[in-house]
């Protein structure tokens, strides 16, 4: 009997935690809310900077990292089953020859 979800359709596995892109969306949301709390309880700015730097830097990560992970999760990964051993079929194109 093959997995199906509610809609009657055989169900899809998606890379879910594994995909590249909830790695990259979540380092960069967590870097992004680390430079906001720095530029919000951190008083003075080092000289030749300033406190608005980490204000931008922070929220375009915090956005970028948002829009990463929403991009995951609106268009998953879908895995394809392996074949079964018995039905491999054989290689084909230019390398095939060989």
């Amino acid at each position: 009997m093959t997995d199906q979800n509610s809609a009657g359709r055989p169900a899809r596995k998606t890379a879910g935690a594994f995909d590249v892109r909830n790695v990259i969306g979540g380092l960069l949301a967590i870097y992004g809310v680390i430079l906001l709390l720095t530029a919000a309880f951190r008083g003075g700015a080092p000289q030749g900077t300033h406190n608005s730097d980490n204000w931008w830097g922070g929220g375009a990560l915090l956005l970028v990292g948002v829009i990463f992970l929403a991009w995951a999760r609106l268009r998953p990964v879908v895995v394809k089953d392996k074949p079964a051993s018995g039905s491999e079929e054989p290689p084909q194109g230019p390398s095939a020859s060989v």
